[in-house]
C-alpha cells in the first residue's frame, strides 16, 4: 500500500513539473493531479496504521504506558527532524533563489512525524485496551476534520506567527491558507484515521477472521464515502465558507472511505493477487520509501530534473516517469541490499594488514 502510495506520487510530480503547454489544460493532466490527491493521505494513514502495530507490540511485550509514549514520541520527533532536515537541504539546493522562509514550509514530512507525537500524546492520555484506543483515534480523526474549516477561516489563530500559524492552517508567508502545504488541520486526521484502522486490525476478532474483516472494512468505506457523498449534496451545510476540495469534513471522508477501499483492494492483491508470485516492484518502494520520497524530488523537481520543466508533452512525460519509476526501484533494491552492511564494508577496506616480516639484522 505504502508503494501504491509512492507510484501515485511519482506520476504526480512528474507530470506537474513537465507538462506544458495545451498538456496542462488536457483532461489527463486533471485525472493525473486528482490521483495525486491520494499519496498525502495513504502515507499519513498507513503511519497511523504502523503506529498502531508498533504501540500494541510493545504493550504485548509488557512496556509501561510511560514508555510507549516516549518510544513513540521520539520516534515521531525523528521524523519530524528528518522533515526540517529535508527542508534545509531544498533550501541549500536552491541557494541563492530560494527564499529562506522556505525552511520553514510545512511539508509532508513535518505532518506525519508531528501526527506520531500528537498520536503518541493522545495514546498515553487514552490508555486502555485496543478498542478503546480505535475509539478515542476515530474521535480525534472526526473533530479534526469538523474544526478544520473554522481554523481556516473565521476561527483562524491569527495571533500566531506565521510560522506556528502555518501547521494549523497552512498560512506560510501568505495572508491566505495555502492548499498545496501540508498543516495539521486536516491532514493530521488522516493519521488518527490510520490509528484506529490499526487498532482493530490487531485485534483477536480480526486474526481469526481476516479475509472477513478487510472486507468488512472496505464496505465500510465504500458506505462512509456514499455518506460523505450525501451531506455534500444536502441543500444545508454547517460552514459559512464550505470549500469542498481542501476543507470540508466530506471531502475528507470521501479519502478516508477511498483508503480503506484500497486497503482492502491491497489485502486482496498481497494474498491472492501478483504480490505472491514474486518479485512485487510496489512492496519494494513501499520498503524504502522515505527514500525513494527524499531522492526523486531532486530529480523531478529539483536542479537535477532529467526533462525540462513545464515543456513536455503526455509521451515524454510518461517515458521519464517510467525511468524515475524504474530507477527508484532500483535504488531502493540497493538500499534493502546494502542496509545493515555498512559496517562491514568500512571493516572490509581498512582491514589490517599481516605484519610483515623483518630481516634479521646483526647486532
Amino acid at each position: 500500500m505504502r508503494g501504491l502510495a509512492c507510484v501515485l506520487m511519482f506520476q504526480t510530480h512528474c507530470y506537474d513539473s513537465w507538462l506544458g503547454g495545451a498538456a496542462r489544460k488536457s483532461t489527463f493532466f486533471m485525472w493525473s493531479q486528482l490521483g495525486g490527491t491520494l499519496p498525502a493521505p495513504l502515507f499519513l494513514f498507513l503511519a497511523g496504521i504502523s503506529f498502531a502495530l508498533i504501540t500494541d507490540k510493545l504493550r504485548q511485550r509488557g512496556a509501561d504506558p510511560n514508555q510507549i509514549a516516549r518510544t513513540t514520541i521520539l520516534r515521531g520527533a525523528e521524523i519530524f527532524g528528518l522533515g526540517l532536515l529535508f527542508r534545509l537541504q531544498e533550501y541549500l539546493l536552491g541557494f541563492p533563489w530560494a527564499p529562506w522562509t522556505d525552511l520553514l514550509r510545512v511539508d509532508i514530512l513535518n505532518t506525519i512525524g508531528f501526527s506520531m507525537i500528537l498520536m503518541g500524546i493522545v495514546c498515553w492520555l487514552a490508555g486502555g485496551g485496543r478498542g478503546r484506543s480505535a475509539a478515542v483515534a476515530a474521535a480525534v480523526a472526526l473533530a479534526i476534520a469538523l474544526a478544520t474549516p473554522l481554523l481556516w477561516t473565521s476561527w483562524r489563530l491569527r495571533g500566531l506567527p506565521w510560522p506556528l500559524e502555518s501547521y494549523i492552517c497552512g498560512v506560510h508567508t501568505f495572508n491566505e491558507p495555502q492548499a498545496w502545504l501540508f498543516p495539521i488541520f486536516p491532514w493530521a486526521g488522516f493519521a488518527f484515521a490510520g490509528l484506529a484502522t490499526g487498532f482493530l486490525l490487531v485485534g483477536d476478532w480480526v486474526r481469526r477472521r481476516e479475509a472477513k474483516a478487510f472486507a468488512l472494512l472496505g464496505g465500510a468505506g465504500l458506505a462512509i464515502a456514499a455518506v460523505a457523498r450525501g451531506f455534500d449534496h444536502h441543500p444545508r451545510q454547517l460552514y459559512a465558507v464550505y470549500d469542498f476540495w481542501h476543507t470540508s469534513p466530506n471531502f475528507f471522508l470521501i479519502r478516508v472511505g477511498l483508503l480503506l477501499v484500497i486497503l482492502l483492494g491491497v489485502y486482496a492483491w498481497c494474498r491472492w493477487g501478483a504480490a505472491s508470485w514474486g518479485f512485487s516492484p510496489m512492496i519494494q518502494l513501499g520498503q524504502t520509501s522515505l527514500l525513494v520520497y527524499w531522492v526523486h524530488i531532486e530529480f523531478v523537481y529539483g536542479c537535477l530534473s532529467i526533462l525540462p520543466k513545464r515543456a513536455m508533452g503526455i509521451g515524454g512525460a510518461t517515458l521519464g516517469l517510467a525511468v524515475i519509476f524504474v530507477a527508484m526501484v532500483l535504488l531502493s533494491l540497493a538500499r534493502t541490499r546494502l542496509k545493515g552492511r555498512g559496517a562491514e564494508a568500512v571493516a572490509r577496506l581498512f582491514r589490517q594488514q599481516p605484519p610483515r616480516k623483518r630481516a634479521a639484522v646483526a647486532p
